[in-house]
């Protein structure tokens, strides 16, 4: 990318207040830098999501529709091999288990 432009955005209270205390806390040189970030971030995101489409469509062109049952199974295929980093999964109380957000 090349240069800069101003922008004049309204942006809500809370996020600049995060902004500013990243400023402060030296993770972001400046509320616009911060801002640059975030908006890189949700192009990238954005990208990500349009090449999954683009996948998922040639994939079902090729083999059919992803079925939810077909979903399904590979969720929890992805569970059961999952590794549990931080804390005693015997511990857990209800709702904290895998997938508990």
């Amino acid at each position: 990318m090349s240069g800069k432009e101003r922008l004049s955005a309204s942006v809500d209270a809370g996020l600049v207040a995060v902004a500013q205390e990243a400023v402060a806390r030296g993770q972001a040189e400046s509320v616009s830098a911060w801002v640059n970030d975030a908006l890189r971030l949700k192009a990238d995101h954005d990208r990500r999501l349009g090449a999954l489409d683009d996948f998922l469509a040639a994939y079902e062109a090729e083999h059919g529709q992803v079925t939810e049952a077909e979903m399904g199974d590979a969720a929890r295929r992805a569970r059961s091999r999952a590794v549990v980093v931080r804390g005693d999964p015997q511990e857990r109380g209800p709702g904290q288990g895998r997938g508990a957000a």
